[in-house]
């Protein structure tokens, strides 16, 4: 199964960096990051539905959301969020790159 995308495709090219789509990162859970680059532990997360009162959104998914990104968190991920109209601007790809060089 192809995983890439226009957005791996993009990373690849202008970061130098692997992203894998649809990441799972946690055993016992069917959690996964939209999108991730393990090298970094940098986890991206596509928030849709944003006003449309999507599943993000509403109180049990948003509490849901809470669990997998604290967990994330403790696990010494970095995660980045971003709606599906930000995912392919520069203005994120900066973002993600001065993420990459942060020690």
């Amino acid at each position: 199964m192809d995983n890439e995308d226009l957005f791996t495709k993009i990373c690849k090219a202008e970061l130098g960096v692997e992203v894998i789509k649809e990441h799972k990162f946690y055993e016992g859970r069917k959690w996964r990051f939209d999108y991730a680059i393990p090298e970094f532990k940098i986890a991206i997360e596509i928030e849709g539905g944003v006003w449309t009162m999507g599943r993000h959104t509403r109180p049990q998914g948003f509490l849901k959301d809470m669990e997998k990104y604290n967990t994330a968190t403790c696990m010494g991920w970095k995660l980045l969020r971003f709606t599906p109209d930000e995912l392919l601007n520069t203005k994120t790809l900066n973002l993600i790159r001065e993420t990459i060089t942060q020690k």
